[in-house]
């Protein structure tokens, strides 16, 4: 991932960025990948999964938004679930549900120190989809590999038939 140093936080967060927005971690810009049509149509079938349950559940789903882990540090998860008040347009409290979807270019490496950095964070459910392998993951002190992403408190049951796009 590249990086871009000598960058406010106060500028990154009134700066708008030509997509994906990166990260900032300590004044240094992080690129994300750049998304694919399946990747997208994956963030939207899992958004749309939990926006069904806003109904039932004090749920608040958003994708692609920037979140501050720390002063100085802020995160960008494909989708971001937030449970009880609606947060603010930087959240600056951890979402119940943080999920990524690997892009092409992703290294497993940089992938794994987000999740970690999400868990440290507070995260309750960090999961990991690779739609090119239809393939789910937890993270929960290891990545390990899931046939359904589930929450029981709010009776969430999802398996990567619907959520990734089939050919």
């Amino acid at each position: 991932m590249a990086t871009r140093t000598a960058l406010t936080e106060q500028e990154y967060l009134t700066t708008s960025f030509d997509n994906p927005d990166p990260e900032f971690r300590d004044g240094e810009l992080v690129e994300r990948s750049l998304p694919t049509f399946k990747h997208g149509r994956t963030q939207l079938r899992i958004g749309m999964r939990f926006e069904t349950l806003s109904s039932k559940y004090p749920i608040y789903t958003s994708v692609e938004t920037r979140t501050k882990i720390r002063k100085g540090q802020y995160l960008v998860s494909d989708v971001a679930v937030f449970l009880g008040a609606e947060p603010p347009d930087v959240p600056d409290f951890p979402p119940l549900v943080a999920v990524e979807v690997l892009s092409h270019d992703d290294r497993m490496q940089d992938v794994l120190e987000k999740v970690q950095e999400y868990r440290a964070w507070g995260v309750a459910h960090i999961w990991l989809v690779d739609p090119e392998s239809r393939r789910l993951y937890v993270y929960d002190q290891e990545l390990r590999e899931v046939s359904c992403l589930c929450i029981a408190e709010l009776e969430f049951n999802i398996n990567s038939v619907d959520i990734v796009p089939s050919e």
